[in-house]
């Protein structure tokens, strides 16, 4: 900075993560599977959520490092970073309007509209979200950094997921849809107001020509990627007409629970291996295969972890027969203790890791997290559920600090932003897979054994739960450095 540090900039830098994680709280697990399931009905309600999270989260991954790159150069006199957080927010919420306004609409004329909608809030808010990324870096002293990415943790996690149960959630689960995108709306644009008197200057020095191969690469992996899914996601429909003429529950969730997660591990491990391949090139992933199977395990537990979020309304739907909106609020509470857990475990684990070691803990964190899975489907009783909450968010608590420390010890140093840089993919990935082919297995399964209610989402989060344990399997040719060693 060009002036001394203040109280306040520790808010200003950072308080627009408050504003990002609200509005992904309040649209991924509550707004847009209560909107898809208006628009397609209850048979497909999870096929064609599963194929809006599949092609959003694509779009986000490819935006957020354009824009990262073009705000990394920008000459703007306002600064680098508040001209793109400014325009992102004002797209926004333009958007979520479009958004609310969809809710009057029905049948598939308004699935499309919510999903160009979705697709259009996604390269809005990455905008911003890319921009945002820049300000610590840019602004915060070396000797303070630490400070500075505790406030953010803080606007990051538990404010957003305190505040979204007790305020937004209620209002939806209510019926008042358009009541917790305005107050949404309104946290976000509060947010971006103070945002705007972050001490940003225009950038000094001209900067670097910008490096189109980088996100060339980035794209080629990205349509690689996603190609894998679609291709490994057609095994379902394919299962289900085999099975037309079956009658017994138990061979019918068998085949489709295997043919399920058999899909989802073929493309976490083939997709990871073809992304490493472009990204960091042939010899160099053959010389440290722990790099990868590190990607296959990250992917693997987010898989996991991302979309028993992404269908808790249609999980807790079936589970204990809520109401379309009624699920709203459980959901918000169940993402409520899975939050706070997150963040106590992850003031803990690296004390706990200096002493046994990251590898270590990401098998206990994979344990836990399978265990609590298991729990949340064990019996149809919230209270059960929210306990499983507690679990999961106990081990990934202890999987987001110590698999980020173990990746960043596996990387050559030098070259780190090039190797972590694909774990962005990792994370936009884990969504895509699980949604775009969870989502069918739980429509089938629910339409052929409507007797057991809430059977196809059950099934669901059990692949889920394993796919926990497929992350842990994946560590077994991870090698963590002696340094690293408790």
């Amino acid at each position: 900075m060009s002036r001394p540090l203040h109280w306040y900039d520790y808010i200003t830098i950072n308080i627009y993560w408050l504003g990002l994680t609200t509005l992904a709280q309040t649209l991924t697990p509550l707004v847009v599977p209560l909107l898809v399931q208006q628009f397609v009905g209850e048979a497909f309600k999870g096929t064609f959520y599963g194929t809006l999270r599949l092609w959003t989260l694509m779009v986000a991954l490819l935006v957020q490092a354009l824009m990262g790159m073009l705000s990394d150069r920008s000459m703007l006199r306002w600064g680098r970073r508040r001209p793109f957080i400014l325009t992102g927010t004002v797209a926004d919420l333009v958007i979520l309007s479009a958004i609310g306004l969809s809710a009057g609409m029905s049948g598939m004329a308004g699935y499309w509209f919510l999903f160009g909608m979705i697709i259009l809030l996604m390269i809005a808010s990455n905008t911003a979200h890319a921009a945002q990324q820049g300000l610590i870096p840019d602004l915060a002293p070396d000797d303070k950094r630490g400070r500075f990415s505790g406030i953010k943790a803080f606007f990051e996690v538990p404010l957003p997921l305190i505040l979204v149960p007790f305020t937004i959630a209620k209002l939806i689960s209510a019926g008042n849809m358009w009541g917790g995108l305005l107050l949404a709306m309104g946290i976000l644009t509060l947010s971006m107001l103070l945002t705007m008197l972050a001490p940003e200057k225009q950038r000094a020095e001209k900067p670097p020509a910008l490096d189109w191969q980088s996100f060339l690469r980035l794209l080629g992996m990205t349509a690689l990627f996603t190609t894998v899914i679609l291709g490994v996601g057609s095994a379902i429909p394919l299962a289900g007409r085999a099975l037309r003429g079956v009658e017994s529950t138990a061979v019918l969730v068998g085949v489709m629970g295997l043919t399920g997660l058999l899909a989802m591990g073929i493309a976490v491990a083939l997709g990871v291996w073809a992304s490493v391949q472009i990204s960091i090139g042939r010899y160099a992933a053959s010389s440290n295969p722990s790099f990868t199977w590190w990607v296959v395990s990250r992917l693997a537990y987010l898989v996991g972890s991302t979309n028993l979020a992404s269908f808790a309304v249609y999980f807790l739907q079936g589970r204990l027969g809520l109401v379309r909106e009624q699920a709203a609020g459980p959901a918000a509470m169940l993402m409520l203790f899975v939050g706070v857990f997150v963040l106590i475990m992850s003031l803990v684990s690296s004390a706990i890791a200096d002493r046994i070691g990251h590898r270590r803990l990401l098998v206990i964190a994979g344990i836990v997290a399978f265990v609590g899975a298991m729990v949340a489907i064990a019996a149809p009783n919230l209270l059960v559920i929210y306990g499983s909450g507690c679990l999961i968010g106990i081990a990934t608590g202890l999987f987001f600090t110590s698999n980020w420390a173990l990746g960043t010890r596996i990387v050559p140093q030098a070259e780190a932003g090039r190797y972590l840089g694909i774990s962005n993919l990792a994370g936009a990935g884990a969504g895509a897979v699980g949604a775009y082919i969870g989502g069918p297995i739980a429509d089938y399964i629910t339409a052929r054994a409507p007797g057991v209610p809430g059977l196809g989402y059950v099934l669901l989060f059990a692949i889920y739960g394993i796919m926990f344990l497929i992350s842990v399997v994946a560590l077994r040719w991870v090698k963590e450095p002696p340094a690293a060693q408790g």
